[in-house]
Protein backbone atom coordinates (compact mmCIF):
# COMPACT_ATOMS: atom_id res chain seq x y z
CA UNK A 1 0.00 0.00 0.00
CA UNK A 2 1.44 3.62 -0.81
CA UNK A 3 2.11 5.61 1.20
CA UNK A 4 0.12 8.97 1.65
CA UNK A 5 2.15 12.21 1.96
CA UNK A 6 1.23 13.39 5.31
CA UNK A 7 2.46 9.44 6.34
CA UNK A 8 6.13 9.88 5.15
CA UNK A 9 6.55 13.58 6.53
CA UNK A 10 5.28 12.18 9.97
CA UNK A 11 7.75 9.33 9.51
CA UNK A 12 11.20 11.27 8.50
CA UNK A 13 9.69 13.99 11.80
CA UNK A 14 10.15 11.42 14.27
CA UNK A 15 13.20 9.96 12.83
CA UNK A 16 14.79 13.37 12.76
CA UNK A 17 13.77 14.37 16.11
CA UNK A 18 14.60 10.85 16.97
CA UNK A 19 18.17 11.22 16.22
CA UNK A 20 18.56 14.61 17.56
CA UNK A 21 17.65 13.21 21.06
CA UNK A 22 19.91 10.54 20.91
CA UNK A 23 23.03 12.52 19.39
CA UNK A 24 22.32 15.25 22.26
CA UNK A 25 21.86 12.18 24.95
CA UNK A 26 25.36 10.27 23.86
CA UNK A 27 27.47 13.74 23.01
CA UNK A 28 25.92 14.89 27.09
CA UNK A 29 26.45 11.89 28.45
CA UNK A 30 30.21 11.38 26.63
CA UNK A 31 31.16 14.82 27.52
CA UNK A 32 31.81 15.90 24.17
CA UNK A 33 29.23 19.62 24.75
CA UNK A 34 31.70 20.29 27.89
CA UNK A 35 34.96 20.40 25.78
CA UNK A 36 33.74 22.79 23.00
CA UNK A 37 33.51 26.41 23.67
CA UNK A 38 30.44 27.77 25.21
CA UNK A 39 29.38 30.24 21.81
CA UNK A 40 29.43 26.69 20.11
CA UNK A 41 26.93 26.23 22.71
CA UNK A 42 24.61 29.26 22.07
CA UNK A 43 24.98 28.77 18.13
CA UNK A 44 23.79 25.03 18.55
CA UNK A 45 20.74 26.42 20.42
CA UNK A 46 19.87 29.17 17.64
CA UNK A 47 20.59 26.71 15.17
CA UNK A 48 18.50 23.94 16.40
CA UNK A 49 15.95 26.36 16.83
CA UNK A 50 15.62 28.06 13.45
CA UNK A 51 16.36 25.22 11.18
CA UNK A 52 12.93 23.74 11.56
CA UNK A 53 11.60 26.70 11.57
CA UNK A 54 12.68 27.58 8.26
CA UNK A 55 12.25 23.68 7.05
CA UNK A 56 8.62 24.74 8.52
CA UNK A 57 8.34 27.76 5.37
CA UNK A 58 9.94 26.45 2.75
CA UNK A 59 8.82 23.20 2.81
CA UNK A 60 4.90 22.47 1.76
CA UNK A 61 4.80 18.90 3.22
CA UNK A 62 6.16 19.77 6.65
CA UNK A 63 4.06 22.71 6.57
CA UNK A 64 0.91 21.20 6.13
CA UNK A 65 1.74 18.63 8.88
CA UNK A 66 2.47 21.01 11.31
CA UNK A 67 -0.67 22.56 10.72
CA UNK A 68 -2.65 18.98 10.91
CA UNK A 69 -1.71 18.42 14.42
CA UNK A 70 -4.14 18.97 17.20
CA UNK A 71 -3.13 21.95 19.45
CA UNK A 72 -3.83 20.03 22.44
CA UNK A 73 -1.17 17.76 21.90
CA UNK A 74 0.85 20.49 20.72
CA UNK A 75 -0.02 22.17 23.73
CA UNK A 76 0.51 18.63 26.51
CA UNK A 77 4.44 18.86 25.37
CA UNK A 78 4.90 21.76 27.11
CA UNK A 79 4.50 19.84 30.36
CA UNK A 80 8.19 18.45 30.21
CA UNK A 81 8.90 22.21 31.36
CA UNK A 82 7.92 21.59 34.72
CA UNK A 83 10.74 19.09 35.56
CA UNK A 84 13.19 21.04 32.98
CA UNK A 85 12.13 24.43 35.50
CA UNK A 86 12.68 22.46 38.89
CA UNK A 87 16.09 20.99 37.21
CA UNK A 88 17.01 24.40 36.97
CA UNK A 89 15.82 25.58 40.42
CA UNK A 90 17.48 22.32 41.73
CA UNK A 91 21.14 23.37 39.89
CA UNK A 92 20.73 26.88 41.40
CA UNK A 93 20.45 25.98 44.84
CA UNK A 94 23.55 24.03 44.23
CA UNK A 95 25.34 27.18 42.90
CA UNK A 96 25.52 25.28 39.72
CA UNK A 97 24.47 28.00 37.21
CA UNK A 98 23.86 31.85 37.57
CA UNK A 99 21.39 33.05 39.72
CA UNK A 100 20.06 35.26 37.51
CA UNK A 101 19.59 32.51 34.34
CA UNK A 102 18.12 30.19 36.85
CA UNK A 103 15.38 32.90 37.77
CA UNK A 104 14.19 33.69 34.19
CA UNK A 105 14.74 29.86 33.06
CA UNK A 106 13.73 27.97 35.83
CA UNK A 107 10.48 30.20 37.36
CA UNK A 108 9.37 30.64 33.54
CA UNK A 109 9.51 26.62 32.80
CA UNK A 110 7.12 26.06 35.68
CA UNK A 111 4.78 29.11 34.95
CA UNK A 112 4.45 27.68 31.51
CA UNK A 113 4.17 23.82 32.13
CA UNK A 114 1.81 24.76 34.98
CA UNK A 115 -0.58 26.70 32.78
CA UNK A 116 -1.16 23.60 30.35
CA UNK A 117 -3.88 21.92 32.59
CA UNK A 118 -5.42 25.20 32.86
CA UNK A 119 -5.28 26.20 29.60
CA UNK A 120 -7.34 21.97 28.66
CA UNK A 121 -9.16 22.47 31.65
CA UNK A 122 -10.86 26.30 30.61
CA UNK A 123 -12.62 26.82 27.84
CA UNK A 124 -12.18 30.05 27.12
CA UNK A 125 -11.78 31.57 23.43
CA UNK A 126 -7.79 32.49 22.35
CA UNK A 127 -6.47 29.86 25.22
CA UNK A 128 -3.83 28.17 22.77
CA UNK A 129 -2.68 31.77 20.88
CA UNK A 130 -2.22 33.09 24.54
CA UNK A 131 -0.58 30.17 25.73
CA UNK A 132 1.61 30.00 23.31
CA UNK A 133 2.52 33.59 23.05
CA UNK A 134 3.39 33.43 26.59
CA UNK A 135 5.38 30.37 26.04
CA UNK A 136 7.40 32.24 23.24
CA UNK A 137 7.92 35.61 25.29
CA UNK A 138 9.31 32.86 28.01
CA UNK A 139 11.36 31.51 25.42
CA UNK A 140 13.13 34.70 24.31
CA UNK A 141 13.54 35.68 28.00
CA UNK A 142 15.67 32.47 29.44
CA UNK A 143 17.17 31.82 25.58
CA UNK A 144 18.28 35.22 25.61
CA UNK A 145 19.39 35.23 29.01
CA UNK A 146 21.51 31.91 28.40
CA UNK A 147 22.93 33.15 24.66
CA UNK A 148 23.94 36.48 27.01
CA UNK A 149 25.73 34.52 29.54
CA UNK A 150 27.02 32.41 27.34
CA UNK A 151 28.72 34.76 24.93
CA UNK A 152 30.28 36.23 28.23
CA UNK A 153 31.65 33.33 29.05
CA UNK A 154 30.01 34.33 32.27
CA UNK A 155 31.19 32.07 35.50
CA UNK A 156 29.02 28.90 35.86
CA UNK A 157 27.21 28.90 32.73
CA UNK A 158 29.88 26.35 31.77
CA UNK A 159 27.68 23.83 33.74
CA UNK A 160 24.67 24.46 31.04
CA UNK A 161 26.95 21.90 29.12
CA UNK A 162 27.56 18.95 31.21
CA UNK A 163 24.78 16.14 31.26
CA UNK A 164 22.02 15.41 32.17
CA UNK A 165 21.43 19.57 32.10
CA UNK A 166 22.83 19.77 28.28
CA UNK A 167 19.77 18.21 27.23
CA UNK A 168 17.64 20.82 28.07
CA UNK A 169 19.19 24.00 26.08
CA UNK A 170 20.06 21.48 23.26
CA UNK A 171 17.06 19.17 22.60
CA UNK A 172 13.68 20.36 24.76
CA UNK A 173 14.15 24.30 24.39
CA UNK A 174 15.17 23.90 20.50
CA UNK A 175 12.36 21.73 19.68
CA UNK A 176 9.69 22.86 22.31
CA UNK A 177 10.86 27.06 20.70
CA UNK A 178 10.83 25.94 17.08
CA UNK A 179 7.26 24.38 17.71
CA UNK A 180 5.61 27.10 20.07
CA UNK A 181 6.76 29.50 16.98
CA UNK A 182 5.12 27.25 14.26
CA UNK A 183 2.11 26.99 16.46
CA UNK A 184 1.56 30.68 17.36
CA UNK A 185 2.15 31.14 13.27
CA UNK A 186 -0.78 28.64 12.19
CA UNK A 187 -2.98 30.15 14.99
CA UNK A 188 -1.89 33.70 14.16
CA UNK A 189 -2.76 32.57 10.38
CA UNK A 190 -6.20 31.14 11.22
CA UNK A 191 -7.20 34.27 13.49
CA UNK A 192 -6.16 36.55 9.70
CA UNK A 193 -7.97 33.90 8.04
CA UNK A 194 -11.49 34.38 10.16
CA UNK A 195 -11.21 38.14 10.18
CA UNK A 196 -10.84 38.43 6.41
CA UNK A 197 -13.85 36.10 5.90
CA UNK A 198 -16.15 38.31 8.32
CA UNK A 199 -14.77 41.56 6.78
Amino acid sequence: MKMSKHSITQRWFFLVLSLWGIAVLLGGYYGFFTKIDLIWIALLVVTGMTTPVAVYYLNADFHAYIQSLDLKYLTVFHLWRIPAGLWFLYCGSQSLLPERFVANAGYGDLAVGLLVPVVLLLRFRGRYTTFHIFSVLDFAIAVGTGLTFNLLQVPLMENIATFPTVMIPLFGVCVTGALSIMTLDRLIGKRRSQLAISN
